[in-house]
C-alpha cells in the first residue's frame, strides 16, 4: 500500500491563501478598534473619575413639583455628583418634567369580585440641558421607565405598593437620565 500523492490541488492552495489573507486583514482591522469607558480620559486611561469634573458634576438640576419627580431629582443629583450635592457654580442647568401613569395590568377573577391584582406604574421624563454661559440648549430628550406592583385587598397596602413602585422607577429613571446626559455631553464636546 502506498500513500496518496501529497501535492495539494491548485484550487486548494488558492483557497487556503485567501483564507489566510482574510484572517490577517481581520486581525489588523480588529487591532485598530479601541474600546474605552464613556467617562474615561484618553490621556490617563483612568476610568469614571478622570475627565468627569467638567461634565456630569457641573450640572445643576432645577426644582420639581411632585413627590416622584423629587425622587428622580434626588437620585440624579446623587448619581451625577457622587453624593456631594448640587454644584455651587454649574456650567449646565437641567430642567426636568416627570409624569406618572398607573395602569391595571392583569385582572384575575376572584370568587366574589372582579378587581385588578397587578398594575404597572410608568414614569416619563422630558429633560432639557442648557449651557449656562451661552443660554443655548445642549440637549433634549425623553426617557420612560415602568415598574410593576401588586394590588392588595387592603387599600393601604395597595397605596404602599404604588409608592414602592414609584421609588423603584425613580431610581431606574435617574440612572437612565444620567447615562443620557453623559452621552449628550460627549456629543456636545464637553
Amino acid at each position: 500500500m502506498s500513500l496518496p500523492d501529497q501535492t495539494p490541488n491548485p484550487r486548494f492552495r488558492r483557497a487556503r491563501g485567501l483564507v489566510l489573507a482574510g484572517l490577517l486583514l481581520s486581525v489588523a482591522a480588529v487591532s485598530a478598534c479601541t474600546v474605552r469607558p464613556l467617562y474615561s480620559d484618553p490621556g490617563t486611561g483612568i476610568g469614571a473619575q478622570a475627565g468627569h469634573a467638567e461634565g456630569l458634576n457641573a450640572i445643576a438640576i432645577k426644582p420639581v413639583k411632585t413627590r416622584y419627580a423629587q425622587q428622580v431629582r434626588n437620585n440624579l443629583i446623587f448619581g451625577l455628583n457622587g453624593g456631594a450635592g448640587q454644584p455651587a457654580d454649574s456650567l449646565y442647568s437641567l430642567s426636568l418634567s416627570v409624569r406618572s401613569r398607573v395602569t391595571k395590568a392583569a385582572i384575575i377573577q376572584r370568587v366574589t369580585e372582579d378587581e385588578p391584582t397587578a398594575g404597572t406604574l410608568t414614569l416619563t421624563s422630558n429633560y432639557t440641558l442648557t449651557d449656562n454661559k451661552t443660554g443655548k440648549i445642549v440637549a433634549t430628550g425623553k426617557r420612560e421607565v415602568s415598574s410593576s406592583f401588586d394590588y392588595s385587598r387592603q387599600e393601604y397596602a395597595s397605596l404602599r405598593a404604588i409608592r414602592d413602585a414609584e421609588d423603584r422607577a425613580a431610581r431606574e429613571l435617574a440612572e437612565m437620565l444620567r447615562l443620557a446626559l453623559a452621552s449628550d455631553l460627549v456629543k456636545h464636546g464637553s
